[in-house]
C-alpha cells in the first residue's frame, strides 16, 4: 500500500508549520519506508504471495498440512475440495468422495433431491473405520510373523471413545474376522457391549474395566453365562471379594484380570493416570494379595489377564516399550505364582498425529507409525517371556482414539466475519479533537506529528499509546466527550495501520457451539485440524479466529495446529463463498467429542449422516441420516416440558389476539401458535432465510422440515443395513 498521510489533513493545514498553541494543523506527512500492508498469511515453505490465478490445490494441501495429519484418508482434489479416501492407500482414483458434494446433498432441500438437514453436521465414513481396524490388525500380524511370536493379537474397542450405536456395531461387524471385541467402563456401556457382541465373534473379548459395584459384577457374570468371552478386570482390591462371593452365588466361574499400576510414567498431558499414584489399578503388593486370595479359595486358575495403561497419546515407542516390558515382567511373575495367565492387555495409548509434525515432544502428535507401534509391543513382550521361558500371551490393546478419530468429520458454516475498522477522520473531526484535549494530551499530539514527519515510527506508536491513555482518563473524568474519544480512537488506529502495526486478524462467526461439538478444545486445550472443505484452489487472503454462537467468552478458537494463533481463510463472498456459503471442517474428532459434548446455551448435537463409498457414478451413498437435536429435545434434557411450555405460550397468543378484530385476531393467534410449535421442533442453530415467526405470521403458518420423516427413514435404515436413500447422490 502506498504510504499515506496519517495525522494531518492538507485541506486545513498551513504547509510546513508545526503545531502551535492555537492547535493549527500541519501539512500532510508521508510515512516513507512504512512496511507495506500485505495479505501474505504464512511463512515458508508455502509462498502465499502467489497470485490467485497461479494458486493450486497442492499449495493449499501444504498450507494446511493435510498431507501430514490427513494421510492416507484426506487430500485436496482438482476442484479445490477436500476429498475423502475411504479405503486409505488402497482407494482407487474414482473412489474418492468429494466432501463438499456430500454436504450439499445432505443440506439441500428435499425438493432439490437433498435431505434438508441443517448444519452443523457430522459426516461418518464407515469405510474409513473398517480400514483403520484392518490396518491395526495388519500391523500386529506383520510384527508377530516377522518376529516369530507364538501367539496372536486380539484387540478391543473402548466404547467410551464413541458410544454411537452405528459406530460400535460397525466395529463389531468389521472386526469379527479379527476376533475384535469391546471394552466397557460402566453398566450402560456393559449392556450395549453385551448386546452388540451377541452378533460378533464368540472369541472376541469383553473387557470390563472401571469401578464396580455388585450390580456391575453380576451383570458381567451374566455376560459370561451368555457365552460372551468376558473378563472382569480388578481396579480396586475391594472388588475381589465381590467377584468371589457373587460368582459362587450365581454358580458362574469368572475370568479375572488385574490392572497393574506401573512405575513407567507418561509425562505428557495424557499421562496423568499413569505411574504408582495413578487413578486406577493395583500396586505390586495388592497384586500379590489378589493371587494369594484366589489361591486360598481355589480360584487362582480364574486369573488369566494382566491389564495396564500408560496413558493416551503415548509419544514414542521408547516409552511404550519400557512400559510393556515392565508389564510383561509382572505377567511372567503371575505365571510363576500359579495363575493361568493367557492375555496381556496393553491398554490404550496408540496415538494419532493431529498436526502432522511427527513429533515425540507434543501432546497432539506421535513419532511412530502403526507398524512401529506394533513392532515395539511384540518385541517387548517376546523378549521378557523368552528370558523367563514363559509361553507367549495373546496381546490385546484397547485402542480407541486411533480407530475412530479419522472416520468422522464435523462440518460447520461461517455465517459472517468482523474486524475492527478504523473510522474515517475528517478535517473537522481532527480540529474538533484537538480543541478538546488537555495540555498534556495536546503535547502528545504535537509530538506524534513531529515524529511522523521525521519517520520515527516507534516513537509514533509511543505517543499514540500515551495520547490514547490520557484521553481515556479525560473521558472517565467527564472532561472529554464521546465524539472526541471516538476521534482519538480513529486517529490512533490509523497511525497503527499506516505503520503496519494493525492487527490483520478477522473474526469468523461460525454456526457452532464449541462446548457441544469440540469440548476438548475448551476443556483441555486439545487442537484439531480445521480446514475449509472447498475453495482450496483459491489463495486464502485472510487470517481469522473462530467465534461460536454461545454467549460465553470461551466460545472461540484462537489456537490452531502448528502453534498458530489464527487460521488462513478465504474472504466471504457476499454472505459466503461461491454459492453464498463457506464451509469449514474439523477433522480427527471421531473420539470423545460426541460423548463429552453437553448442552451449553442449550445448543444440541449436530445432524449426523453415514456415507459409504459406492461404485456408482457419484462414488458415495448416504445410508443413514439423523437430524440434530431440536429445541424441544435439549429442553427435555434439562427437565423442562416443551409441551406444557407451548401450551402456556399458545394461551398467551390467544389472549393477545383478542384485542383486535375477532377474525383477524384469531387468525393471527393461530399463525403465531403455529410458528411457536415449529420453533420447538427446529434445531437451536442458525437457519438461513427469513425467521420462522415472520414467515408464520405473514402466511398463517408454514411448512418446515418434518422430523417424523427422518425418524421413519432412520428406522427403515436400521431395519435393513443395505438400504439406501432413494435419491441419487451427486
Amino acid at each position: 500500500m502506498p504510504a499515506q498521510a496519517c495525522c494531518v489533513d492538507a485541506a486545513i493545514s498551513p504547509s510546513g508549520n508545526a503545531f502551535s498553541g492555537d492547535s493549527s494543523l500541519l501539512a500532510p506527512v508521508s510515512f516513507s519506508g512504512v512496511p507495506s500492508e500485505t495479505t501474505d498469511i504464512v511463512t515458508e515453505p508455502v509462498d502465499v504471495s502467489v497470485e490467485n490465478s497461479r494458486w493450486t490445490p497442492s499449495l493449499s494441501a501444504a498450507l494446511y498440512k493435510i498431507d501430514g495429519w490427513g494421510a492416507p484418508y484426506f487430500s485436496v482434489n482438482s476442484s479445490g475440495n477436500i476429498s475423502v479416501r475411504p479405503h486409505g492407500p488402497e482407494t482407487l482414483s474414482h473412489q474418492g468422495i468429494d466432501l463438499l458434494k456430500v454436504v450439499k446433498k445432505v443440506s439441500d432441500p428435499k425438493d432439490l433431491g437433498g435431505l434438508g438437514l441443517k448444519l452443523p453436521l457430522i459426516v461418518r465414513f464407515p469405510d474409513v473405520l473398517k480400514n483403520r481396524l484392518e490396518s491395526l490388525n495388519s500391523a500386529f500380524e506383520y510384527a508377530i510373523q516377522s518376529q516369530g511370536y507364538e501367539s496372536h493379537y486380539q484387540g478391543v474397542y473402548p466404547v467410551k471413545c464413541n458410544q454411537d450405536r452405528f459406530v460400535v456395531e460397525d466395529i463389531v461387524k468389521f472386526g469379527s474376522s479379527f476376533r475384535f471385541g469391546l471394552e466397557a467402563g460402566s453398566k450402560p456401556e456393559l449392556l450395549l457391549a453385551m448386546s452388540c457382541l451377541c452378533k460378533g465373534n464368540p472369541e472376541a473379548l469383553l473387557v470390563c474395566n472401571g469401578f464396580k459395584d455388585s450390580e456391575y459384577i453380576s451383570l458381567a457374570l451374566v455376560a459370561r453365562k451368555l457365552a460372551l468371552n468376558t473378563v472382569i478386570v480388578l481396579e480396586q482390591l475391594e472388588e475381589l471379594d465381590l467377584v468371589i462371593d457373587l460368582s459362587k452365588k450365581l454358580h458362574i466361574r469368572p475370568v479375572i484380570g488385574v490392572r497393574a499400576k506401573l512405575r513407567t510414567r507418561h509425562l505428557g498431558h495424557f499421562g496423568s493416570t499413569s505411574g504408582e499414584k495413578g487413578k486406577f489399578g493395583l500396586n505390586t503388593t495388592q497384586i500379590v494379595r489378589v493371587a494369594r486370595k484366589l489361591e486360598q479359595v481355589g480360584m487362582l486358575d480364574c486369573l488369566q489377564l494382566l491389564h495396564f495403561h500408560i496413558g493416551s497419546q503415548i509419544p514414542s515407542t521408547t516409552l511404550l516399550a519400557d512400559g510393556v516390558g515392565e508389564a510383561a515382567q509382572i505377567y511372567c511373575e503371575l505365571v510363576r505364582l500359579g495363575a493361568q495367565m493367557h492375555v496381556i492387555d496393553i491398554g490404550g495409548g496408540l496415538g494419532i498425529d493431529y498436526d502432522g509434525s511427527k513429533s515425540t515432544e507434543s501432546d497432539i502428535s506421535v513419532g511412530y507409525t502403526l507398524e512401529e507401534y506394533a513392532t515395539a509391543v511384540v518385541q517387548a513382550v517376546r523378549y521378557v517371556c523368552d528370558r523367563k521361558s514363559i509361553k507367549h500371551p495373546v496381546i490385546c490393546s484397547e485402542s480407541g482414539r486411533a480407530i475412530v478419530s479419522h472416520h468422522s468429520v464435523l462440518i460447520f458454516e461461517s455465517v459472517s466475519t468482523s474486524a475492527y475498522e478504523s473510522p474515517a477522520l475528517s478535517s473537522l473531526g481532527l480540529q474538533y479533537l484537538v480543541e478538546g484535549l488537555s495540555e498534556d494530551a495536546s503535547a502528545d499530539y504535537r509530538n506524534l506529528t513531529a515524529a511522523a514527519m521525521r519517520g520515527e515510527y516507534d516513537t509514533c506508536l509511543l505517543y499514540t499509546d500515551q495520547l490514547k491513555q490520557r484521553c481515556v482518563e479525560q473521558f472517565k473524568e467527564g472532561s472529554l466527550g464521546i465524539e472526541q474519544l471516538a476521534a482519538v480512537d480513529g486517529l490512533c488506529d490509523l497511525v497503527s495501520k499506516e505503520i503496519g502495526n494493525a492487527d490483520p486478524v478477522r473474526t469468523y462467526h461460525v454456526n457452532l457451539s464449541i462446548f457441544t461439538s469440540i469440548p476438548d478444545y475448551w476443556g483441555i486445550g486439545q487442537l484439531f485440524p480445521i480446514v475449509p472443505i472447498h475453495r482450496l484452489d483459491q489463495r486464502p487472503s485472510e487470517r481469522g479466529i473462530l467465534s461460536d454462537l454461545t454467549c460465553d467468552s470461551d466460545g472461540k478458537m484462537d489456537k490452531f495446529i502448528g502453534c498458530e494463533s489464527s487460521l488462513p481463510l478465504h474472504a466471504l463472498e457476499g454472505k459466503g463463498g461461491g454459492d453464498g456459503r463457506y464451509y469449514l471442517g474439523m477433522f480427527l474428532g471421531g473420539a470423545y467429542e460426541e460423548a463429552l459434548g453437553g448442552v451449553h446455551n442449550l445448543f444440541g448435537g449436530p445432524s449426523i449422516v453415514r456415507v459409504s463409498q459406492s461404485d456408482g457414478p457419484h462414488s458415495f451413498a448416504v445410508t443413514c441420516a439423523v437430524p440434530g437435536s431440536s429445541c424441544a429435545d435439549v429442553l427435555r434434557l434439562m427437565r423442562h416440558e416443551p409441551e406444557l411450555m407451548f401450551q402456556t405460550l399458545k394461551h398467551r397468543a390467544e389472549e393477545c389476539g383478542q384485542g383486535g378484530d375477532n377474525d383477524d385476531g384469531l387468525a393471527s393467534a393461530a399463525a403465531l401458535a403455529s410458528s411457536l410449535a415449529q420453533s420447538f421442533n427446529n434445531m437451536p442453530y442458525l437457519v438461513s432465510g427469513s425467521s420462522c415467526c415472520l414467515i408464520a405470521i405473514n402466511n398463517n403458518g408454514f411448512d418446515y422440515y418434518n422430523r417424523d420423516d427422518f425418524n421413519a427413514a432412520g428406522a427403515d435404515s436400521a431395519g435393513c443395513e443395505d438400504k439406501q436413500w432413494s435419491y441419487c447422490c451427486a
